[in-house]
């Protein structure tokens, strides 16, 4: 009943509407399937997402990526025990023969690895959740706070601000289910604000379901956010974060055309200024020195986030945690390509007591996978968007079933 029948996959789109690769892994007495989200600001040295760079939606079908789920990891992983998680991972690797997974394509072999945990959990009698606890022999099930995407700029949005993401963390909520409430309600009390201010065009949501309004500057971004929270009396329990996604506005030794010391400087006084308690990538995805520096200056009143630098592959963290370039890993696991690599980043991340922020991608999926594991992982950070958009809300509900399922064991994270 553990054994692999077939693996199959198939061409799905995201909420992007891009193709994505969707994998079923087939026993005799279960099916798991899994969805792959992609990204649009992709750091340099995350694993090859194979397109097929044709005419077919604009070069971004995965028609050669489904192919090798179909042909040659079909053929190889047939009779193999689903249970076996590093094994299969690891033969995924070796199938591709490449550092990147450029041959066989990252999306494939992550289709093919989610796939096989959801099968695996099914044939074990077992929650997602709980199985993948297991597998990363963690005893402390715990719901993630959320990290919430309210406003959307950089690459996610059509507006003029350079920041990515300005988020919202329910830190001091006492469930994930008070804390879904918080974020929805925050988000509704702006949506009414920006209306008022900027008009109908200013509630148009982003890739993440965060609203993309006319603004040019972080500090009104945050203003805004600030007076939503005042409103809905939410202040107390909710903080601010940002993902700043740098690499996308640096060239050739600036940011923004000023200088990395200017940068600093402008972190120190929005955080002054503000109830913020995290911030990614403020700096670009080679730029070492910087992440330690503002590490050193800011790192024990705000988490320093990093994504771009690490891209959840443990080369990439090892040299973070030698440079101290960062306190917190951002996962995403279409970054490496396989579940196995994930835990190993996030196990690295955690020995060397850094937190970790499971994440999704903008172009995400119906597919929830990313709250199990968070839960699972112990994480006790998710960014997930806006509570807003069923590639969003997914997660969100997800959530909110694992701690009912939970029920008085479940324990809400403490940032």
């Amino acid at each position: 009943m553990f054994r692999i029948q077939e693996v199959r996959a198939r061409q799905v789109l995201d909420s992007r509407g891009n193709p994505t690769i969707e994998a079923n892994v087939i026993t005799q007495t279960a099916i798991g399937s899994a969805m792959v989200p992609s990204g649009a600001s992709i750091g340099k040295y995350e694993a090859v997402e194979l397109r097929d760079k044709g005419k077919q939606y604009h070069g971004m079908s995965v028609l050669n990526a489904v192919k090798n789920v179909n042909t040659a990891i079909n053929k190889e992983l047939k009779g193999v025990d689903v249970t076996r998680q590093a094994q299969i991972d690891h033969f995924l690797n070796n199938l591709d023969g490449t550092p990147n997974k450029s041959r066989l394509g990252a999306n494939a072999t992550l289709a093919v690895s989610l796939a096989t945990s959801r099968v695996a959990a099914l044939s074990v009698n077992a929650y997602l959740f709980e199985y993948l606890a297991d597998k990363f022999q963690n005893k402390q099930l715990l719901l993630p706070i959320p990290f919430a995407n309210i406003i959307n700029g950089g690459k996610h949005a059509g507006n003029a601000l350079d920041f990515q993401e300005f988020m919202i963390a329910p830190i001091k909520a006492k469930s994930f289910a008070e804390a879904t409430q918080i974020a929805s309600e925050t988000y509704h009390e702006l949506k009414s604000i920006l209306l008022n201010k900027y008009g109908k065009t200013a509630i148009n949501v982003g890739d993440e379901g965060g609203f993309a309004p006319p603004l040019t500057k972080a500090e009104q971004a945050l203003n805004l956010i600030t007076q939503a929270l005042d409103n809905t009396g939410h202040k107390k329990t909710t903080k601010i974060a940002i993902d700043a996604a740098a690499s996308e506005f640096y060239h050739k030794g600036h940011y923004l055309g000023k200088t990395r010391e200017w940068l600093l400087d402008y972190y120190k006084t929005l955080t002054k200024s503000y109830p913020l308690i995290s911030l990614e990538d403020p700096f670009e995805q080679n730029d070492f020195h910087m992440f330690t520096t503002i590490t050193k200056e800011l790192g024990k009143k705000v988490q320093i986030v990093a994504d771009d630098l690490t891209v959840s592959n443990v080369y990439r963290i090892n040299k973070a945690l030698q440079f101290k370039a960062g306190n917190a890993l951002l996962l995403k696991v279409n970054q490496i390509g396989t579940l196995t690599e994930a835990m190993q980043a996030a196990r690295l991340a955690l020995d060397h007591k850094w937190k970790v922020m499971v994440s999704h991608r903008s172009g995400e999926t119906e597919d929830p996978y990313i709250a199990d594991l968070a839960v699972g992982l112990g994480a006790g950070q998710i960014k997930l968007g806006a509570p807003c958009r069923s590639d969003r809300t997914s997660k969100y509900n997800q959530l909110l079933r694992i701690e009912e399922v939970l029920g008085k064991r479940a324990r809400y994270a403490r940032f």
